[in-house]
């Protein structure tokens, strides 16, 4: 007995498991994890040694940066107005009328977001050129103009107005078109800039999409046309790393602009 409750002790007893362990293997994880922090510092220039802005011009030397930066914002305006218009369509019936099959093609929504994005090139593909879209804005901007998360976020929104508003406009005589686009989008605006500002990083941000539609170099967006700066200054990093910067300030700079309507979109989602 009195072996046994020995056992469990030393089985149950975190402490004394933790002391057990060689104090050789610890010293020599810490020694290693030092020895490898002290090369990495020792080889990296943390602050550049002379201020130049020679890369630069070199990345607005070999492309045509301010066509790409241009291509990018149509693109992306595009893609954000049919988008919210779209969606918005699409989450009022969900929110706020009542028809046949209205729960089954809000679960065939939900489902559709458990496949990611790139199950559904080759079907877009096809149908971009069945339809003669290849090698144009349209056909890179279709395929994103609706999405299950757009849909299911401006529903939630719609879900929190109040119906009593919604039937004293019907009582006034208001239609659903007046009832939407007076009453509703106006009260669901901190929704509709979150929507938007993920749709216009996303969009900025995709170069697989783009690369795959558009043949014709010049209509790149500027996400796929820096692209080019890997095959020209394959062996210097500092050109392809400023062809990087300017395809990523643009965003970052209008999402620090624009970052008070996101929060409060989400502040309304949290909610």
């Amino acid at each position: 007995m009195a072996r046994k409750r020995g056992i469990s002790t030393q089985a149950t007893d975190p402490a004394e498991r933790l002391y057990a362990l060689p104090l050789t293997a610890i010293t020599a994880a810490v020694v290693g994890v030092v020895l490898n922090l002290a090369l990495f510092f020792a080889w990296q220039v943390w602050w550049p040694q002379g201020w130049t802005l020679a890369h630069f011009e070199e990345v607005f030397r070999v492309i045509p940066v301010g066509r790409f930066l241009w291509n990018s914002v149509c693109l992306t305006l595009m893609t954000v107005a049919g988008k919210l218009l779209l969606c918005a369509a699409a989450a009022y019936p969900l929110s706020r009328m009542q028809f046949r099959g209205r729960r089954t093609v809000l679960a065939i929504i939900m489902v559709t977001m458990i496949l990611p994005g790139e199950v559904n090139f080759l079907m877009n593909f096809l149908s971009i050129t069945q339809l003669g879209l290849v090698d144009s804005w349209f056909g890179v901007v279709l395929p994103n103009l609706v999405t299950a998360i757009s849909i299911l976020m401006l529903k939630q929104a719609f879900d929190e107005i109040p119906q009593d508003l919604l039937d004293a406009a019907r009582i006034d005589g208001a239609g659903e078109i007046t009832i939407l686009f007076r009453i509703m989008l106006p009260l669901i605006a901190p929704w509709l800039a979150t929507v938007g500002i993920l749709t216009a990083v996303e969009t900025w941000n995709d170069y697989l999409w783009p690369s795959l539609v558009m043949a014709k170099p010049d209509d790149f967006p500027v996400s796929a046309g820096v692209l080019y700066l890997r095959g020209t200054y394959g062996s210097s990093t500092r050109v392809i790393a400023a062809g990087t910067i300017l395809t990523v300030a643009p965003v970052m700079v209008a999402f620090l602009w624009t970052q008070r309507f996101f929060m409060r979109g989400m502040d309304g989602a949290v909610k």
